[in-house]
């Protein structure tokens, strides 16, 4: 049998934002180190970014090879037919398992077959096709270790719910915790039943994994590493963000390259361009959170109280929320935008501090690039992750909400300030600018990122010879 060249991948990535980014970027350093590398994501998002206009290539995008499974509704849209988020999840499962496989014969038959599958934490069925049709499979946590740390200890019962609101929650591998600090499906499990049985699941099969990849670095969370790696092949494999924002051995590599949003880059760029350096707050809650009228307006209150520069990203769907008037009325220091470039604002010497939702990916891309951040999160895993910015890693400030669960407009203005202009900010710095060196150490060669990367290729080739 002739030999083949690369031992091939499939990525396959759950085709939201959060998940993108991070499945995508691994794609990248895979390719980047000699394997052949074939992401897989639905026809219906697919669909939906050819149709989009923003110039994405049906067959590849960042010169990966592309290809498509069913998820049940391939009409562009037709996810939100299902009658349920479980109907959907069900439904995905069953037609997104057959039409895998079928992807995976269809490669075997074409020459190029796959070694290992690389799967999105929130596919565990996908693991379950990989051993059945006899390849490797990876799962892929686009969240912390702490947080799935939390997650698989309420799987196995070792967490029993509900928490006592009055005590703190003392688990291996983490700090003691307040019930609040903990990922919201667990705070309040009846809160988003199908989300909270999603958080669970990716357990119900991780033990027949060949690697449990984590989109962090063993130096950010190393208690919540090793003591997962007593049960897992659990390997850290991030920064999972462009390499000219890190190690910059890759020179082409400077954004993700796939945006279900179009970002306003030049406006950004060139209002930041005209502000001193540290001056700015750079504003955004992601590309999913949703905040309401009563947060939005404290927000814009906060924002004016504290007299400083800030750019806003208020995604089109949100804008609505928005008081009359307000970009028009704060012009002079402010500009809000639709969406933006976030890792080139971060990297931006006029941004001094990051008021942001906390979704894993924010977080780690301010961690990356040495920016202080202002707490304010909202559900999932956001919490967790505002604990450890504060009090593990010490590179911000957590804005208290009040009894009602909103931040207010003076508490905003308050940590705003405190970290542009105040005692603490020094401090703050100090430490974002440490975790920026470590993160750029873990990804570059010889790092303890890029050695976990190198092993996992070498046992693939080893496998395929």
């Amino acid at each position: 049998m002739e030999k083949r060249e690369k031992s091939h991948c499939l990525v396959l990535f759950y085709p939201i934002q959060g998940h993108i980014n991070p499945m995508l970027q691994f794609s990248k350093r895979l390719q980047h180190k000699g394997l052949k590398v074939t992401l897989v994501t639905t026809r219906s998002v697919h669909k939906a970014m050819q149709g989009d206009g923003g110039g994405q290539s049906p067959s590849s995008f960042s010169s990966i090879a592309l290809e498509t499974i069913s998820d049940g509704f391939d009409g562009e849209g037709a996810s939100s037919q299902a009658e349920s988020i479980q109907a959907y999840w069900d439904r995905f499962r069953e037609i997104g398992s057959q039409t895998l496989a079928e992807l995976i014969d269809k490669l075997s038959a074409s020459g190029h077959p796959a070694d290992c599958l690389v799967y999105d934490q929130i596919l565990p069925w996908a693991l379950d096709v990989a051993k059945r049709v006899g390849i490797a499979g990876a799962a892929f946590f686009t969240v912390s270790c702490a947080v799935t740390n939390i997650y698989s200890l309420v799987h196995n019962g070792l967490l029993k719910l509900p928490l006592n609101p009055d005590s703190e929650v003392l688990l291996p591998g983490l700090p003691p915790l307040q019930p609040s600090d903990t990922p919201s499906f667990i705070y309040v499990p009846e809160s988003y039943p199908a989300f909270f049985k999603l958080s669970l699941d990716p357990f119900s099969n991780l033990d027949k994994a060949d690697w449990v990849f984590y989109s962090t670095f063993y130096e950010l969370e190393q208690e919540a590493v090793d003591w997962m790696a007593k049960f897992w092949p659990l390997r850290t494999i991030g920064p999972t963000i462009p390499s000219m924002y890190l190690d910059k051995r890759h020179e082409e590599d400077k954004e993700y390259g796939l945006s279900l949003l179009k970002p306003n880059s030049d406006a950004c760029m060139k209002w930041l361009n005209a502000k001193p350096k540290g001056s700015v707050a750079y504003v955004s809650f992601g590309s999913v959170a949703k905040l309401g009228e009563e947060k939005m307006e404290e927000l814009c209150l906060g924002l004016r109280r504290s007299k400083c520069y800030f750019l806003w990203v208020v995604r089109a769907s949100e804008s609505a929320e928005l008081p009359k008037g307000f970009a028009e009325e704060t012009s002079e220091k402010g500009l809000v935008v639709s969406w933006c470039p976030q890792l080139e604002v971060l990297a931006h010497e006029a941004v001094g501090c990051f008021v942001t939702h906390c979704g894993w990916n924010s977080t780690l891309e301010a961690l990356s690039l040495g920016v202080p951040m202002v707490a304010v999160p909202q559900w999932i895993d956001q919490g967790t992750n505002a604990k450890f910015i504060m009090d593990v890693w010490k590179i911000g400030l957590k804005a208290q909400a009040d009894e009602k669960g909103i931040v207010r407009g003076e508490e905003i203005a308050h940590c705003v300030r405190e970290i542009l202009e105040g005692e603490r900010g020094e401090e703050i710095r100090k430490n974002a600018l440490k975790w920026k060196a470590l993160a750029k150490n873990a990804v570059d060669e010889g790092g303890s990122s890029d050695k976990n990367i190198d092993e996992f290729i070498a046992k693939l080739v080893q496998n395929q010879n």
